[in-house]
């Protein structure tokens, strides 16, 4: 027999203030690893502090920006791979503030899901961490939503918001590149987090099995080459961008070599790719392969194995390269700035491909 005096509890209705409190004291660890100065690593509070002063700034200019994993998340929820998703939120946001010439300096997250699974969230989570202390900067805070109702059994979304400092006047804004500049591409770690997509869509079409070996590396399970978390560039970049040799970073993220290019490039610049200039990746070349790609497709889609573009001066060319290398980087010499629209073509031996011609249009607006 219902009654009208039932009492409900919030957990009836799908929400654990129980398990969210424990999720924050298990994460309370991860989040102190990533201290540095400026952040007490520190939680719980309504919001986290950092003082530029203690980080070593004068007269900073704030750069913030955001980001998610994509579809990378579906694949990673389906095949049990949390543990490194985390490292890709960071890196998607950290890698967009350091082409501005900015060091990440905190970073804020949001785990949204049905139910809240600890085990889960922690292993997400401890990824972020990770990320965080590979590229420097501090998680001071973020929120964990449990939303009954909002996400299928299983499912989860990641967001993340990462807050950076530059000095007044050494930001960069690609004003300084000009015709004759040398191009320098950093090897990427695989897809990254862009085209995923289409990588489920070809995984399902083709019938992959996952967890075996891949057909170009029978060392490695298809699954972990295609979830190679987002390489972070930060540290490597950091000091040649502080010593005034980069005159422009580009992160290759979607539209691939051909929309991010011509983001940092001004007007009367364009930048020309060599494709031949670097060894396409078993990988990449896997799934051109599989999916019957077309070259100038796979150009605005994945990264094709290059995951930052520098422009620097053809005489710091050999500086830059002996730097980055000796931090860990793979570098190879892409292309160069030439006059023309502003814009990206890449030519290769399988063809010449641009960005669209309303890209300017676009990006401008």
């Amino acid at each position: 027999m219902n009654s009208d005096k039932q009492s409900y509890t919030y957990e009836q209705a799908g929400v654990s203030i129980d398990a969210g409190n424990r999720l924050v004291k298990a994460i309370g660890p991860l989040v102190k690893a990533t201290m540095r100065p400026g952040a007490d690593g520190e939680i719980g509070g309504f919001g986290g502090f950092f003082d530029p002063k203690a980080a070593g700034y004068k007269d900073p200019l704030l750069v913030a920006g955001n980001d998610g994993v994509g579809t990378k998340l579906k694949l990673a929820i389906d095949t049990g791979r949390h543990d490194t998703v985390g490292i890709d939120l960071v890196a998607m946001c950290v890698n967009d503030l350091i082409v501005q010439g900015a060091e990440p300096l905190f970073f804020l997250d949001y785990f949204a899901t049905g139910k809240l699974e600890n085990g889960i969230a922690q292993r997400v989570i401890a990824g972020i961490a990770e990320g965080c202390k590979e590229a420097g900067c501090a998680l001071i805070g973020g929120e964990t939503a449990e939303m009954p109702g909002m996400y299928a059994e299983g499912d989860y979304d990641l967001a993340g918001f990462c807050v950076g400092a530059v000095e007044r006047g050494e930001q960069l804004t690609g004003e300084r590149v000009a015709p004759g500049h040398v191009l320098l591409g950093l090897a990427s770690s695989g897809v990254h987090s862009n085209g995923f997509s289409l990588v489920r869509r070809l995984a399902a079409d083709k019938g992959w099995k996952l967890e075996r070996p891949a057909l170009f590396d029978a060392d490695v399970l298809l699954i972990d080459a295609l979830m190679a978390p987002t390489r972070i560039y930060v540290k490597s970049l950091l000091p040649v961008v502080r010593a005034g040799y980069i005159d422009a970073l580009a992160h290759i993220t979607g539209g691939g070599l051909l929309e991010n290019l011509p983001r940092v490039l001004p007007e009367g610049a364009r930048a020309v790719v060599d494709a031949d200039s670097w060894e396409q990746s078993r990988l990449m070349a896997f799934l051109q392969a599989q999916g019957n790609i077309e070259p100038g497709e796979m150009a605005r889609t994945f990264n094709c194995g290059i995951g930052m573009v520098l422009a620097v001066t053809p005489d710091k060319v050999e500086t830059v390269t002996k730097a980055l290398e000796q931090a860990g980087e793979t570098v190879s010499r892409i292309g160069e700035i030439v006059e023309g629209h502003r814009g990206c073509t890449v030519r290769g031996s399988a063809g010449v491909w641009s960005a669209r011609e309303d890209w300017v249009a676009e990006h401008d607006a």
